[in-house]
């Protein structure tokens, strides 16, 4: 029979997939009848669930924690080096900062003693649970820092916890990085080389257009310093990412606020250490800019990771080519 072959009940059954033809040595060779599957999708459904983190919150808790940390390391130089007006801009800065993290941390959890539950046992393989720490050793000494400022009392106490709170400030800057990298979301995931780099140069500009924007221009210099450095830095990290990252970062390339965050961040550093040096209007200016693209980045990096999330071609494609590359290693050895 020439379509079907016969089961031994007698009924007709078709051929399998693969037919048979003679080689040219007489052997047998199989063509495959049906052309081989290619998974990219499961019928173009996502292949992860999109979490139910609100923008509002976890960006806002993104941006909010990177400039408090910021901030605070910011506040302990001015006070190191006798600046008092914006150390005590940057201390009160970084406390409003906190307070709003916090809040932002606590209505996405929906319930404040969730937080609390996090303080019951430390584990060094988890973000949150590190994360959690750090903000807890870190909120008594910015509070007190800035309460102590603000009263005039206990200037050496205040003083310490300066200190202690700018050494603290870059681990609250950038443990979000982390955080966010452990998840499964594409766009975060597969950037965790440079991710934290990208948040610290964030927070950093951040801090230095909170400090330009509310301390007096004579004062004003390490905030200037900070923000061109921190803007630098943020650009080159989100250059390097997108660059290794391939056709998963097409969310971040096409991510209008991405780009929007990096040409403020970009001016605001430059208008600070040139027409700001002279001019408060100008050195204001500036850091508003400054301000408003560290918030463009932490949205457009979270919205960015959404959409990663969303559709399956970056869920399955990275899968599919490191397992090429295992193959190809396999093979070489």
């Amino acid at each position: 029979m020439s379509q079907t072959d016969v089961r031994m009940d007698g009924a007709p059954e078709l051929r399998g997939e693969r037919e048979a033809t003679p080689g040219s040595a007489g052997r047998r060779r199989e063509r495959l009848m049906v052309p081989k599957a290619d998974f990219d999708s499961y019928y173009g459904r996502p292949v992860l669930n999109e979490p139910t983190w609100s923008a509002r919150d976890i960006a806002g808790y993104l941006f909010l924690g990177g400039l408090a940390g910021a901030s605070s390391t910011l506040a302990a130089a001015a006070e190191l080096t006798g600046r008092p007006r914006l150390a005590r801009a940057s201390k009160v800065g970084a406390l409003g900062a906190l307070g709003g993290s916090f809040y932002c941390l606590i209505h996405d959890l929906g319930r404040p003693e969730r937080f609390l539950n996090m303080l019951r046992v430390f584990k060094v393989t988890s973000p949150m649970s590190v994360g959690t720490w750090i903000l807890s050793a870190y909120a008594p000494q910015a509070g007190c820092a800035a309460g102590a400022d603000v009263a005039g009392l206990f200037p050496g106490l205040g003083r310490a916890a300066t200190v202690g709170a700018g050494i603290t400030g870059p681990a609250v800057a950038t443990y979000t990085a982390a955080l966010i990298c452990d998840t499964a979301v594409p766009a975060w995931h597969e950037g965790f080389r440079e991710m934290p780099f990208l948040f610290a140069g964030s927070a950093a500009s951040a801090a230095g257009g909170l400090g330009m924007l509310a301390a007096p221009v004579s004062e004003a210099g390490p905030a200037r310093r900070a923000a061109l450095l921190g803007a630098a830095v943020e650009c080159v990290a989100a250059t390097r990412m997108e660059r290794r990252l391939g056709p998963l970062a097409e969310p971040l390339k096409r991510s209008g606020l991405l780009r929007l965050g990096e040409a403020l961040a970009l001016a605001g550093a430059v208008t600070g250490v040139t027409l700001g040096r002279r001019s408060r209007i100008a050195a204001m200016a500036a850091g508003a800019a400054l301000l408003a693209g560290s918030a463009c980045t932490r949205f457009g990096i979270f919205k960015a990771g959404m959409e990663s999330a969303n559709d399956p071609r970056y869920t399955v494609q990275p899968q599919r080519r490191r397992l090429a590359k295992t193959r190809a290693e396999r093979d070489l050895t």
